[in-house]
């Protein structure tokens, strides 16, 4: 077969598929005309009335040459999508920009846009755009909500093209799609004193100081302005160049956000959950201490660490602490419950020691895990645990709680350990909570009579 054939036989064949299509997308009344022009074109043959053959005749045909001529329409547009924004937190808003251009030379007719969302986000939005002129634009927006965090597509956008007698109706996709990220409740936290600077840059943090002595300096390139005092005298014989010593290497505090998702930790389910609330308390804690200048990392009980890998990476200053905080954040949005029964894998990431100050929210702790997590301290410059007990949150409110003698042992526990363990009740507020640990940290050391080294004061 040549190739003309070939091209023949392949519209022929898209012919025979888009009359299919065209029949297919007849709508309820166009159906129906068809129907009723059918059944008095049969009876018009069977009694022998011309007239009414007529009238069947073009009431069968009607729908018929709307549908070819919606089919041999050829419109040309484009669509987008634009989020605003694209990454918001649970229960916030987000708006959804919806532009579509006439690229053709001929004005459309009336045109359906629809957006398909997730049920979650909301119903599906439906537009219904008058004639579009030659170049000409539409733009349409639209809101979503979800009280539930995660990650949501939207897309692919739809066309509904429709003739003015509203016999046929077919639809086209684009198939451009976006990501909607819905992040856990972030809460404001009350500034409180860690020890050093408010920024994580205290005056007790480590520094190299570059007048240590000239075996230890490591010196850098001269830069225009440095003071001539600080040239490197024996550097720069050896490199050739003018060398000048550092003046300090400041040491970022660092600071570990321990998340328990063991699935036997929690109860219950929904956004109202024990274990949605340790998501959002980790996430308002992140901001918080990345905003104070710390190197912030995550850690779960499965022992994977965001940013980082093997769980040594911590977040950095300036746009790799924004992209980190953002990593975080994405991370958090998707989290769920682990199928790990133990929290000792954390604890081996945390061996290492110099973590600095470790922030744990904590569900349900048997004696084992409890033990574990007491042996954490030993590796923190300070620790402070949130503690869920998820038996009193999957109860209804208002409920008498239970015995709490084996809750108190595992806080008595940590306590002993050196944490600060503050229990959490349903529905409490994380700044409130933020506060009181801070509280029972100062009244601890002023008990002992002596303070805590990178930890609270």
């Amino acid at each position: 077969m040549t190739d003309a054939g070939s091209a023949r036989a392949e519209d022929d064949r898209e012919e025979r598929g888009g009359v299919r299509t065209a029949l297919a997308g007849l709508t309820t009344r166009g159906r129906s005309f068809l129907a009723a022009g059918v059944a008095a074109a049969t009876c018009a043959y069977v009694l022998g009335q011309s007239d009414l053959l007529r009238v069947g005749l073009l009431l069968a045909a009607l729908p018929l040459v709307c549908a070819t001529v919606l089919l041999r329409t050829r419109y040309r547009v484009s669509g987008s999508r634009r989020l605003s924004p694209a990454r918001v937190p649970a229960g916030s808003e987000a708006r959804v920009h919806l532009r579509m251009d006439n690229v053709s030379r001929l004005p459309t007719g009336l045109l359906m846009l629809q957006d398909r969302v997730p049920y979650v986000l909301g119903p599906r939005p439906r537009f219904v755009l008058d004639r579009v002129e030659p170049g000409g634009r539409r733009e349409v927006s639209y809101r979503v909500r979800s009280d539930l965090r995660g990650r949501y597509p939207l897309g692919p956008l739809q066309l509904r093209l429709t003739d003015p007698f509203g016999m046929c109706e077919l639809t086209r996709s684009f198939s451009a799609h976006d990501t909607l990220t819905v992040i856990p409740r972030v809460e404001p936290l009350p500034p409180v004193r860690l020890s050093g600077d408010a920024r994580g840059y205290g005056d007790g943090r480590q520094r190299s100081l570059a007048l240590a002595g000239e075996d230890d300096v490591i010196p850098r390139g001269y830069r225009y302005g440095d003071d001539l005092r600080r040239v490197h005298w024996r550097s720069t014989a050896r490199y050739g160049e003018l060398m000048v010593r550092r003046e300090e290497q400041p040491q970022r505090a660092r600071c570990t956000v321990l998340l328990d998702t063991r699935a036997l930790a929690y109860r219950g389910a929904g956004p109202d959950s024990a274990f949605e609330w340790a998501v959002s308390g980790a996430a308002s804690v992140l901001v918080h201490m990345l905003e104070r200048g710390f190197s912030v990392r995550l850690l779960t009980d499965t022992g994977s660490s965001v940013p980082g890998d093997g769980g040594e990476g911590f977040a950095g200053s300036g746009q790799e602490s924004a992209d980190a905080a953002g990593l975080m954040m994405d991370t958090l949005a998707v989290i769920d419950h682990s199928d790990g029964a133990s929290l000792s894998r954390a604890y081996d990431v945390l061996r290492g020691g110099n973590e600095g100050l470790l922030l744990a929210f904590l569900g349900d702790l048997d004696e084992a895990q409890a033990a574990v997590a007491a042996r954490m301290r030993q590796r923190s410059g300070g620790a402070v645990a949130f503690v869920l007990d998820s038996g009193v949150w999957a109860g209804e409110p208002g409920d008498v709680p239970g015995p709490v003698s084996e809750a108190d042992d595992r806080l008595r526990l940590l306590r002993d350990a050196g944490w600060t363990a503050v229990p959490v009740a349903r529905g409490a507020r994380l700044d409130e909570l933020w506060r009181r640990a801070e509280q029972e940290r100062t009244g601890a050391g002023a008990a002992r009579g002596t303070g805590l080294d990178g930890g609270w004061s």
